[in-house]
């Protein structure tokens, strides 16, 4: 029994254990004088965060110190660290040679002591931190203004913690679009005597970075804004912190040719490197001199200036051996500037866009080079290494987005990536050899923060995480922050905020598509229904309840002098409330119109006002945002309208003069399932399954009504669907009065793999022949457009049945592994067209 229980301790994680208590009140920190100026940083930043949690601030000595009761130091860089290390408190098995991590402990003297040891100046920064996340400040604590808890009694618990190396080497974010935001935040604002994005505001930004423990920062690149090197110090506060600076993909040797102090077509000629190889030549050797003494990851290859494809309209051949000359180019560049072999300097090649074609095409990237897979925008992966990429020396990464400005549409203004789908592609990616590179497009920061923070940590821990737990990750920080009796409640907002986000986000509630044609620009009435399927009225009533719901919770947190309610209402409650509302101005518009097309014009002027006081509640919504804390956000917070977007425009009404307003009460109130109008259909309950296999998971926090069936598990080798007699999941539905049945299925729109694989699965009823869907399409085509922006793509097959057939079974097979149902209708003729609304189960 007792060799059992050793074992079992043996295997818990070290943080599991209850080790040793030390007090962080009234202590002496003590660290070496060859520290690093980002460790000494954030040594200070910890005395702080002590004396905000217990009233009293540390004493930082340098050097061995009498009485130091926190000693803090990184591996082959402090004599106090080597020292205990000879005295076996340290092992140095745990911090040599290791990449970015840390080891705590408490140590067994009769006045113990807090040691902090980092393997690198980040490791020891990421220890020192931890403490600040375990005494009460969190990474949120400037940037959302999560108050900190005053405790003079404020103690850590430790035996002997070993962080491990971080699961994905380099972990930042990219600041991108910034013109509605950040720019005119801190321009107007957080600093207005510069007039622009700068020092001080990157300084925060690289302190929230450590906080979170990342260690990249892809600086705001538009053209709104001034470029990150036009601004000397800038690159300063980032090296003083620690924080390496990337680029996005069209900033080559970082250089932003969309500022015109880096690249002005008037002064430089053509972004061009066939005819204007020397000019550029030129940009990219001032700025290695300039820059390569610090640390920074390079963006190879180029692309044209700012967001466009390459220039020279040149065939796909010459383009290839262009590509293939200017990353030779480069590479010689890069060594010569930082004196070091090439292989030794961390590169990234960025397949995005038109530069995919032209990877796919024949470019050569060299080995060590790390390939960086991006998302198609909108959250799914366009491709991951396959199996001779992921033998690459560089190995592979990532840039994803939780904001984006383009095509089809914008989604610029709130956080709505569901967990799970963010989780689900980084896990396809990562399986696939991409833990070198996570870059996450986070727009202005605010209000991304949730977002945010399950990337980060997902990025330090990836195993930590599973399908399952990923879903309850930000109900958890919420619950950490504002009280563990709101993590149900949290729980139960946030899968309906994202559940509702799902089906529609709130900026595409226009029914617009942005850069398009004639026919699809410009506001117009949404697909929800107010006549057959109700789901217009379902859609609000959910809307309402749940911005119900969070101004409850707001009112229940009381009035403690603190900051609590702002991050409160940062956090969640103006997300919610402001989707509430644009969702709000576009159902009551179409309302609007469709009674006052039928004459009921004391019902249309309701629904117009209507209209009219959601447009004025979003912008009350955005004063509050930008006014609360003596307005320290002023200026952060708007609908932002893209370049082409309308939806933050109130749409078009009518009223009619003379007549009195009456609320359309017959209209407004819905019922069941049977009276949306789903008459002559049956939705599948997808958990309902008659059986199923064990390749096959139900997965909750996806979908039109929050569950997914995944056939299989991603990656796995292909099946030919043909010759497969057992299904992976069958269901059972009712006998039907007809000859013919249409099965429409709705999968998550993911693209495959790679080259080598689809996107099919096999549909059978009652062991007839089996249809293979194999949902195919191209970047900006019609078909990929409608479905990033429904988040799902339809197929509808129609089956022979036997009608004298008491029931009926459905099958599905598997074919390229990991696909997603997220819903399934069975019609005999009562779906008159697509129905995205919410099943009514």
């Amino acid at each position: 029994m007792r060799l059992k229980l050793f074992v079992f301790l043996l295997l818990l994680p070290a943080c599991m254990i209850k080790g040793r208590t030390f007090h962080v009140a009234n202590t002496v920190v003590s660290h070496d004088k060859n520290e690093s100026v980002s460790v000494c940083k954030a040594i200070d930043a910890l005395c702080a965060d002590i004396g905000k949690v217990t009233g009293t601030h540390p004493e930082i000595k340098v050097g061995k110190a009498k009485g130091a009761r926190i000693i803090i130091g990184t591996y082959g860089e402090s004599k106090q660290i080597s020292a205990l290390v000879k005295k076996g408190v340290l092992k140095e098995t745990d911090l040599k040679g290791h990449w970015e991590s840390y080891v705590i402990t408490v140590t067994k003297d009769k006045n113990p002591c807090l040691v902090i040891a980092g393997s690198d100046r980040r490791g020891t920064i990421y220890g020192i931190y931890e403490i600040s996340k375990q005494i009460g400040v969190s990474p949120w604590y400037w940037w959302a203004d999560v108050p900190v808890r005053h405790n003079e009694n404020a103690t850590v618990d430790y035996d002997y913690y070993i962080s491990g190396e971080p699961s994905v080497k380099y972990r930042g974010v990219f600041i991108n679009d910034e013109d509605w935001g950040v720019k005119p935040w801190a321009s107007h604002n957080y600093e207005k005597e510069l007039g622009d994005i700068g020092p001080r505001t990157y300084a925060r930004v690289c302190e929230l970075l450590l906080r979170l423990k990342g260690n990249m920062l892809a600086p705001a690149m538009h053209s709104c804004t001034g470029a990150f090197y036009s601004h000397p110090e800038s690159k300063l506060v980032a090296d003083s912190f620690g924080i390496i600076i990337t680029t996005s993909h069209c900033e080559p040797l970082l250089l932003n040719n969309a500022a015109k102090s880096e690249w002005d077509s008037k002064r430089d000629g053509e972004w061009n490197y066939k005819t204007n190889k020397n000019t550029i030549i030129g940009k990219w050797e001032a700025r290695l001199g300039e820059a390569a003494r610090f640390e920074n990851i390079y963006t190879l290859a180029m692309r044209g200036v700012h967001d466009e494809g390459m220039r020279g309209n040149l065939p796909m051949e010459e383009r290839v051996r262009l590509i293939q000359q200017v990353i030779g180019d480069q590479r010689e560049m890069i060594a010569r500037h930082t004196g070091k072999s090439i292989a030794d300097v961390p590169q990234i090649f960025v397949p995005y866009k038109e530069t995919m074609d032209i990877y796919e095409n024949g470019l050569c990237v060299p080995d060590d080079v790390t390939l960086v897979w991006v998302d198609d925008n909108y959250g799914y992966m366009k491709r991951v290494s396959d199996e001779n990429e992921k033998k690459r020396g560089g190995r592979a990464g990532v840039y994803y987005h939780l904001s984006y400005l383009g095509a089809p549409h914008d989604y610029l203004w709130l956080n709505t990536t569901a967990p799970v789908l963010m989780y689900e592609e980084l896990k396809k990616s990562y399986d696939s050899g991409a833990d070198r590179y996570w870059l996450l497009n986070v727009g202005d920061i605010k209000p991304m923060e949730m977002g945010i923070q399950t990337f980060f940590d997902m990025a330090w821990n990836f195993s930590s995480f599973n399908i399952v737990n990923v879903n309850n990750h930000q109900a958890e920080m919420l619950a950490g922050i504002f009280g563990s009796k709101y993590k149900d409640e949290f729980q139960a907002v946030l899968d309906e905020y994202y559940r509702l986000a799902w089906i529609r986000k709130p900026e595409y509630m226009g029914f617009e598509y942005e850069w398009d044609d004639a026919a699809h620009t410009g506001l117009r009435d949404t697909d929800f229904s107010f006549g057959n399927y109700r789901d217009a009225q379902r859609r609000l009533a959910d809307y309402e309840g749940l911005s119900n719901r969070v101004e409850m919770m707001a009112r229940s947190l009381g009035d403690d002098n603190s900051t609590l309610k702002e991050s409160f209402f940062q956090f969640i409650q103006y997300p919610v409330q402001a989707a509430y509302q644009m969702n709000r101005k576009f159902l009551m518009a179409q309302l609007n119109h469709e009674l006052y097309s039928a004459g009921r014009y004391a019902e249309a002027n309701w629904s117009a006002r209507q209209t009219d006081m959601a447009y004025d509640s979003i912008r009350s919504l955005n004063g509050r945002y930008n006014g609360m804390l003596e307005g320290k956000w002023n200026g952060m917070m708007s609908v932002p309208p893209g370049f082409c977007a309308l939806y933050h425009k109130k749409p078009n009404v009518a009223y009619t003069d003379g007549e009195e307003e009456k609320v359309p009460g017959d209209i407004l109130e819905y019922d069941s399932e049977e009276k949306a109008g789903l008459k002559g259909c049956h939705v599948v309950d997808l958990a309902g399954y008659d059986r199923k296999t064990d390749e096959v998971n139900i997965i909750k926090g996806m979908g039109y009504d929050w569950q997914v069936v995944q056939l299989g598990r991603p990656g796995a080798t292909p099946k030919e669907i043909k010759g497969q007699t057992v299904p992976a999941i069958e269901y059972i539905f009712p006998k039907v009065d007809r000859d013919f049945i249409d099965v429409i299925v709705y999968t998550v729109p993911f693209w495959p793999l790679h080259a080598k694989r689809g996107n099919a699965i096999g549909i059978s009823v009652d062991g007839g022949e089996k249809s293979i869907y194999d949902n195919r399409f191209e970047e900006y085509s019609r078909r990929w457009k409608d479905q990033v922006m429904k988040n799902g793509a339809e197929h509808r097959v129609t089956f022979a049945v036997d009608k004298t057939r008491p029931y009926h079974t459905l099958s599905f097979f598997i074919g390229d592994s990991g696909q997603m149902i997220e819903r399934v209708i069975i019609d005999w003729g009562g779906l008159e067209q697509s129905y995205i609304g919410p099943s009514g189960k």
